[in-house]
């Protein structure tokens, strides 16, 4: 993975690729015939999560190993030996289906090995690149409030550089302040396919200001 490309499309939000229109990309996330999840036309594959985490060496098995305690299998390409000590790159993805009334129905998957390592540091390394935290603005759909028995509740609608819109609590103070704006600060975490870096998933982190 170039570092230089890395870098910069880590700066520039909008690489993002709205993720319902790549069913068919090729990467960890694929959707074509063979991945680990398939996708009919109304469900799409997101990349969701990594996690690295310390494993061992089980059964070797030709050119791959189990990865311990879950035997997992992974290509051994270090020449690892039974009960060594590895980390792993372990990756979750998120099936979103679309029902009739077209609201979302999320299933995540069980974590999957992806990639092994002789050491945490290694590992470190291509974990801080595949999840990016980013502070940006982002169009505001709009905010409204309901009321139930004399008590209100607020709630602002915004639109993710991925395409999607989500839904967010806020209280009396903010929701006032956002009535008037096209466009709100907020922290997120872009989420990157580990073998096609472009396609990504954004997740909404916090408030920036």
């Amino acid at each position: 993975m170039n570092k230089k490309k890395i870098a910069w499309l880590s700066a520039i939000l909008v690489t993002v690729v709205l993720l319902s229109g790549c069913g068919t990309s090729s990467g960890v996330w694929s959707t074509s015939s063979g991945s680990s999840a398939e996708a009919s036309a109304n469900e799409t594959l997101l990349p969701w999560d990594y996690r690295l985490v310390e494993s061992t060496v089980g059964d070797l098995i030709g050119s791959d190993m189990a990865i311990l305690p879950d035997n997992k299998l992974l290509p051994n390409d270090n020449n690892y030996a039974t009960n060594d000590k590895v980390w792993t790159l372990q990756y979750m993805e998120a099936k979103m289906t679309f029902n009739a009334e077209g609201r979302n129905e999320v299933t995540l998957t069980e974590w999957t090995p992806i990639k092994s390592f002789k050491t945490e540091k290694e590992g470190k390394q291509d974990f801080e690149l595949l999840k990016v935290q980013l502070t940006t603005d982002v169009d505001l759909v709009g905010v409204y409030k309901t009321t139930y028995k004399e008590e209100s509740r607020y709630f602002a609608v915004l639109s993710l550089p991925t395409g999607n819109q989500i839904k967010q609590p806020i209280d009396e103070k903010r929701y006032a302040s956002m009535k008037s704006k096209k466009q709100v600060n907020v922290l997120l975490e872009e989420v990157h396919d580990f073998e096609n870096y472009d396609l990504a998933y954004a997740k909404f982190r916090g408030w920036a200001s």
